[in-house]
Order: structure tokens, then sequence, then C-alpha cells
């Protein structure tokens, strides 16, 4: 398929992009962004993040832009940064270790470029991981004073793979989808994306200040897209719709029984996702002779993963 063209960072078309970045043709956020659509008026509130980073504590960063990851980590405001965001947590990335010290494995040493859009908006990144294609972020919105994290990794020992996990020391939520998140956020986190070379959907969670982890439930809808701009085909992103319905369901499974510990894995969990897949073969099942079998088990999966999350 032909490549549509690049624009600068974060500039792509909203709605239906990460549909199309999925076609390897554009990468953007899907965020059911219709600003005047029934869905986004019935969108829960907007996250809190609290204990705002003061703008001259931010204001170095611009510095930065252009130049490699790997000369803005050896900065000591960055590392003060560092700790005001990164939860002080035990985290599984091949083996256990602190949050932090897996940031630092796959972002210290990293070459690639700080970028710095509209004057404000920082994302930091690198791929350095030296296994499980480990790839990490930190996002400055140096206006607003808040900041988000991001690591995405493909564990082998038993739980749902790939996986992402947001996470920031400004949240308190213990329950959050995507939409909630800064809209600007989803826009450059949608951008790394496809640059980092990551799935566009795939479990994900977010890690609040208390160092638990939760799902960060997929309530993006790929079918969504602007009024002046052509509706993506409905099988594919339907399927995708689905595959983030199967994705929340795995998170939601695997992080209950695992008791939102961080550092959770497979081996440390009593084996709960036989009992989900069991789920997914009955809504299959219940599903065939639907008028429209993926809305079927979509809405099922979402339903099961509310009940799931509702037990904790």
């Amino acid at each position: 398929m032909q490549r549509l063209p690049k624009t600068r960072w974060g500039h792509w078309p909203l709605c239906a992009a990460q549909l199309l970045m999925a076609w390897g043709m554009a990468p953007g956020v899907c965020a059911g962004q219709a600003a005047d659509s029934a869905a986004a008026q019935a969108r829960p509130a907007a996250a809190v993040f609290e204990n705002p980073i003061a703008s001259d504590q931010l204001a170095f960063l611009k510095d930065f832009e252009g130049r490699p990851a790997k000369e803005l980590t050896k900065d000591k405001r960055f590392r003060a940064l560092m700790k005001a965001v990164i939860p002080r947590t035990e985290f599984h990335y091949g083996g256990d270790m602190p949050l932090d010290d897996a940031w630092e494995e796959v972002v210290f040493g990293s070459k690639e470029p700080v970028a710095v859009r509209a004057g404000r908006y920082v994302l930091v990144w690198g791929h350095e991981g030296p296994y499980l294609r480990g790839r990490g972020f930190l996002w400055f919105d140096m206006q607003d004073g808040i900041a988000l994290g991001g690591f995405y990794f493909r564990p082998v020992n038993g739980e749902p793979t790939p996986t992402l996990a947001i996470f920031s020391r400004q949240l308190k939520a213990t329950a959050l989808g995507m939409s909630q998140l800064p809209l600007e956020f989803a826009r450059d986190e949608s951008e790394w994306v496809r640059t980092a070379e990551v799935r566009v959907v795939s479990p994900r969670y977010f890690i609040p200040e208390n160092g638990k982890k939760y799902v960060l439930v997929h309530d993006e809808d790929y079918c969504d897209h602007p009024e002046n701009a052509p509706a993506p085909p409905e099988d594919v992103c339907e399927a995708l719709n689905l595959e983030a319905a199967d994705a929340d369901l795995d998170a939601a499974t695997f992080i209950t029984e695992a008791h939102n510990a961080a550092n959770a894995t497979a081996w440390r969990t009593g084996g709960l996702l036989p009992v989900q897949g069991a789920y997914v073969g009955f809504s299959e099942s219940s599903c065939r002779n639907a008028a429209n079998p993926a809305r079927c088990r979509i809405r099922a999966m979402r339903q099961r993963t509310q009940a799931v999350l509702g037990q904790r």
C-alpha cells in the first residue's frame, strides 16, 4: 500500500489514524476524538495530575531539542525530573528491579533526538533495551507542568505480551482509560508507537503514585473519524476494536489475579488466564449468529473486562 506523506512530529490526522498506522500508512491517535459526538460528550472526566512541576524546572529541556537523549540523561536537572515522575516501585523487566532502573536501561545511551513540539511538549525516548525489545519514554507538558512516562517490552514468562505501561507519580487514580489522559500526550504517544516500532494494540497498564499496576483501558474507537476524513474500512477497524477488547480482558484478568503488583509475572499467579480463554471461546460461539459478530464480541469482551476489574 502507498505510504502517506509524513508531517512534523505529532501533526497527523486525528481519529482513524491509528488504523492507518496499523496498515503502515500513517501514525496518529484515535482516542474517539470527534469533538461534537455523543461519545466525546459522554467521556469520563480527565485524569487529575497533582503536584505540577514548576515551569522554571522544565525550561532547560528546550535547550536539548534535537540533541541525543543520552546527553539530556546526563544532566542532573533531568535526573531530578525522573525522580519526580517515575513511581518508586518494583518492576519486572526480565527480572525484578526498580522501575527507574528499568527505564534507565532502555533510554540512557539513546541517540534518538529529544523532540519539542509547539514549544511546549517534550518527548525523550530510547530503545536501548538489552533484551525483550525494551523501549521507554518520558513526556512533559512544560506549560501545565505535567509528565508521563512509558515502558514497553515483550515478556516471555507467560504474562500477556507485548505490554505497555504508562506511569506518573502525579497520578493517584486507580481506574483510567486512554481518553482521560491529555490529548496532546495521546497524540505524541501515538507517534512514538510508530517511531519506536511497537504494536498499535497490546495489553496496556498504568502505574500511578502508589506503585501498583492497573489496566489502562482502550476506550479509543478505531472506526471513529472526523467529518472531513474518509471512514476507514469497517472490517479492518472493527478488527482493531476487537483486538483492543481482547487485550483489555487479558490485562484485566492477569493484573487482577496478580493483585496489581507492578512486578507480577504469570509464574506468580494462580493461572486465571485459561479461564479467560474459555470465556473468549464462549463469546465467539454465542456471537456467531449475531447480526454483527465482531461488535457482539467486542461488547461481550468489554462487559467481561468490567466485571473482572470490579472483582478487585
